[in-house]
């Protein structure tokens, strides 16, 4: 296309300087001689669009390294069981009377804790309000003047804590029990007339008559009286709220 434009332009030229006919002769013959010019057809053409390029592959994109889980915390550590060493005392409180007109050996009566029992180091082993489980394991009348106390005898065997009952080992001490007069029975009454008996049979036996054994008997009389209140059965009692002192026999674990 170069070549073409340029015989256009000399025929041009040529026709503006002299415009005969041989110079208009020799510009068609320049043209046919530029046209049998060969053209090669396999060149590039420079107006072609020129090919895409192509973009280089991506690098692959490197995978994130997934994070290592946390390890798991190690589990706190049991706390110490609660312990009570041996001879410490639960001050307890009786929820009823016990007395030995109507409880018998083997009976069971319960006492609350009256306050917060500890261990060496301040924990609550076993709080106030529980439950203790006492058993009779001797009881019996006061049958003379002598006789103090009569015999009562408490064995701890268990104390229930938050509803949870767990075994007792020890030994239990009613503070405040009393002695009780029973009212007089026939075994009081049989033993005044035997005195007063026995003393008109000595009275007479001695003055020889009537007279002696009234005098006798009178004097039977008050001492089989005097034997009767010397005898008398009287009661332990151990009343309701009086304290009790449970001692413990040995450790205590829960």
């Amino acid at each position: 296309m170069a070549a073409n434009r340029l015989a256009i332009l000399t025929l041009a030229l040529l026709a503006a300087c002299g415009g005969d006919r041989s110079a208009s002769m020799a510009a068609d013959s320049l043209s046919r001689d530029l046209q049998r010019l060969p053209v090669d057809s396999s060149a590039t053409f420079s107006d072609q669009a020129a090919a895409t390029p192509v973009p280089p592959p991506a690098a692959p994109v490197a995978a994130k390294p997934k994070a290592k889980p946390k390890p798991k915390p190690a589990p706190a550590p049991a706390p110490a069981p609660l312990t009570l060493a041996g001879g410490t005392a639960l001050a307890t409180t009786m929820d009823r009377e016990i007395t030995s007109k109507t409880d018998k050996p083997g009976a069971t009566v319960t006492g609350t804790v009256a306050s917060d029992v500890t261990d060496a180091s301040g924990r609550v082993v076993i709080p106030a309000g529980s439950k203790v489980t006492l058993t009779i394991t001797e009881i019996h009348e006061s049958e003379n003047k002598g006789d103090k106390t009569g015999k009562l005898t408490l064995t701890p065997t268990a104390v229930v804590i938050a509803g949870e009952s767990h075994a007792l080992d020890g030994s239990a001490l009613a503070l405040e029990r009393t002695l009780r007069d029973r009212k007089t029975n026939a075994g009081d009454v049989a033993k005044v007339g035997a005195g007063a008996g026995i003393g008109a049979i000595a009275g007479r036996v001695i003055g020889g008559s009537t007279k002696g054994a009234v005098i006798g008997g009178i004097i039977g009389g008050a001492v089989g009286t005097q034997r009767a209140i010397e005898t008398q059965d009287r009661d332990v009692v151990v009343p309701a709220n009086s304290r009790v002192e449970v001692t413990l026999g040995g450790t205590f674990t829960r």
